[in-house]
């Protein structure tokens, strides 16, 4: 089995079934375009088909939007012949619907709905009556199409006490309704906990045996279990979608991928749902291919970039993506930068760039106080570190003029420990320091190592927020071109 079933920064996933294809759309806070939306014939095997929220029309983000700000937890449903969405722009937009004939667009234009709260959901009755529960946990009767409230809202179920309760999702199953959420925070202490009714408007009678998911006090290797949906086969069988994060290092680990969607099966004892623990395993990329040429027509949805796309060009210089300098640093937002997110612990980056009259290079990334950086410009190739207050040079080597191969690489084995910057013999811990990092990030040239730095320093943990790492392409000086870009997973 593959789990999770699309690794790296995709949390809060939201699943629909139409015949015999899954449809699924997750969070994407500050990058743009938002809301990446993936199909599976098998629940397994997942294929990105586009990005909702792809033009600015739909999205527009301040340029002064925060890290992890931006759009927050859609929920994708199918109904009336047509695709429903609806989510929350935390940084301003507020909670809106937009709809799609195919899943793969084109979208709508939003519709907005004056409802507080974050993580909407969308759910019919029989009578054509359309629910949104959000988070409080509160619920109202809306009209969809106009973003009108009809009734309420009125409070439904608040859990069973634990903190922050969110992530409401509306099911029917026969006679019963049921309202499933997430509570504990959305950390290690995250949980998944069940209430049923006979009525979408409650009352709503809570599990016996709530929560009915939770690995928190546990040493999985899987953590942070919360934001789940559910979706049935054609045949019968119930299935969970839901995040989870990869902790990795010693005490306390670090997760540097994100939140990632996972797949549980899930079975019905008494009319209440009964969910297996979740296990990891080693998968894949999911993608058609890991490699990017820059020979098609359209870049690839996996692309994005920090609340705005920048100025970037297929045409320009056929064969190659050329990127113009928007801001002069990655350290402050407004900077020009085309990424992907982090799907594997152990990866190897390699892009060929030619700086021409600019400077840019390869970035990994949580925001913009906490990045790595191979930069390429004015005849040479530098290592850059900035870390929460601090950055560094930390590294130079002088390159001959024309295109160089940067390469930026992960691994989780042969771990530097935190007081040795470089050393020959990744066999033994040197002066009884053992590793701590979650990995080792090393940043260089096709033929040089520059710098290998602590991993921790670009984790949930320490960076704070909700998103995980990218690793792209930057320009932060005239202009910029890139002939390929290699994501390979390695180990």
């Amino acid at each position: 089995m593959i789990n999770p079933v699309i690794p790296g920064f995709h949390p809060d996933p939201s699943i629909c079934r139409v015949g015999d294809d899954y449809y699924l759309a997750c969070s994407s806070f500050e990058y743009f375009p938002g809301v990446p939306i993936f199909h599976s014939r098998d629940l397994v095997r997942w294929r990105q088909i586009g990005n909702v929220l792809d033009r600015p029309g739909q999205l527009d983000l301040p340029a002064d939007v925060p890290a992890s700000g931006g759009i927050w937890a859609p929920t994708l449903r199918h109904h009336d012949g047509q695709f429903w969405l609806i989510t929350k722009d935390v940084s301003g937009a507020g909670n809106f619907i937009v709809t799609a004939e195919r899943a793969d667009g084109p979208w709508s234009d939003p519709v907005p709905i004056d409802l507080p709260g974050i993580d909407p959901d969308l759910a019919w009755d029989d009578e054509h009556n359309c629910y949104c529960t959000f988070s409080g946990l509160q619920q109202a009767v809306i009209d969809p199409k106009r973003g009108k409230i009809l009734e309420g809202p009125w409070p439904v179920w608040s859990g069973t006490g634990l903190a922050w309760p969110e992530g409401p999702h509306l099911h029917r199953r026969g006679d019963w309704w049921y309202l499933l959420m997430s509570e504990g925070g959305t950390h290690t202490g995250h949980a998944i906990s069940v209430a049923r009714s006979r009525s979408p408007r409650g009352p709503f009678e809570p599990a016996p045996r709530n929560p009915i998911l939770s690995h928190r006090s546990t040493d999985r290797p899987v953590q942070a279990l919360g934001h789940a949906d559910l979706v049935e086969t054609p045949g019968g069988d119930w299935w969970m979608v839901l995040l989870g994060t990869r902790p990795k290092g010693r005490f306390p680990r670090q997760h540097v991928l994100g939140r990632e969607t996972f797949l549980a099966p899930l079975t019905w004892v008494d009319d209440w749902p009964v969910v297996a623990s979740v296990e990891a395993y080693e998968q894949p990329l999911l993608e058609e291919s890991d490699r990017d040429d820059f020979d098609a027509a359209e870049l690839s949805p996996r692309w994005i970039s920090p609340r705005s796309r920048p100025p970037w060009s297929l045409t320009e210089r056929p064969g190659w993506l050329t990127l113009h300098a928007t801001g002069p640093t990655l350290d402050r937002p407004g900077a020009t930068i085309l990424a992907r997110r982090q799907q594997h612990h152990d990866v190897r980056v390699t892009a060929r760039l030619d700086p021409r009259d600019g400077r840019g290079g390869l970035t990994i990334r949580i925001d913009e106080a906490h990045h790595y950086d191979i930069e390429a410009g004015a005849g040479e190739v530098r290592a850059v570190c900035r870390i929460g207050p601090l950055r560094d040079t930390v590294a130079r080597i002088p390159v001959p003029p024309g295109p160089v191969d940067l390469v930026i690489a992960t691994r989780t084995t042969g771990i530097l420990p935190p007081t040795v910057t470089a050393r020959t013999d990744l066999t033994e811990e040197p002066y009884g320091v053992a590793a701590a990092a979650p990995d080792t990030i090393t940043l260089g040239t096709a033929t040089t190592v520059l710098a290998e730095l602590d991993g921790r320093y670009l984790s949930t943990e320490v960076a704070t927020g909700f998103t995980g790492r990218v690793i792209g392409l930057y320009a932060t000086e005239g202009t910029v071109s890139a002939d390929w870009f290699d994501y390979r997973p390695a180990g």
